[in-house]
């Protein structure tokens, strides 16, 4: 099983839980929660009060959406993120996805709550056969494993 829900602090509100649009779309649309400033130049993070679960062996990729560029001359801050299984309950967020917003145009850039802003994909990977067992475990939530 793979998918989306709440996470922990965001059960209350009404969340659209990410869905593909069309039948032959790749990814979910996500939309951010809260109405966001981003200035020209800066990074901000936008919520999106949901955590991602799947199985062994997958990972979830935030990809932007084309319209950021085209619509807002915003990117993703990290270009793509990776939400890795181990993100899902952990202690610090409960695997919270915020998704980091570059703005590179010259204008401050206002988004509203629930504009669509990133898709994410699930996407199976594979491991090299020569790599020593990896036996750490996550301990933290968003960008903690570079820790």
């Amino acid at each position: 099983m793979r998918g989306f829900e709440k996470a922990k602090g965001f059960e209350h509100l009404d969340i659209p839980l990410p869905e593909r649009k069309t039948e032959h779309s790749a990814g979910y649309d996500i939309s951010i929660i809260d109405d966001i400033m981003i200035p020209a130049g800066a990074v901000a993070f936008g919520k999106t009060g949901l955590k991602a679960f799947m199985q062994d062996g997958e990972v979830l990729k935030i990809y932007p959406r084309s319209s950021l560029a085209k619509n807002y001359h915003l990117t993703l801050g990290n270009n793509v993120g990776i939400v890795d299984k181990d993100y899902y309950n952990n202690p610090d967020n409960d695997g919270h996805i915020m998704i980091s917003l570059r703005n590179f145009g010259q204008n401050d850039i206002m988004l509203r709550k629930g504009e669509r802003v990133a898709q994410a994909i699930f996407e199976q990977y594979l491991t090299s056969p020569f790599e020593t067992e990896v036996k750490d475990r996550r301990q933290g939530g968003f960008g903690s494993t570079g820790k």
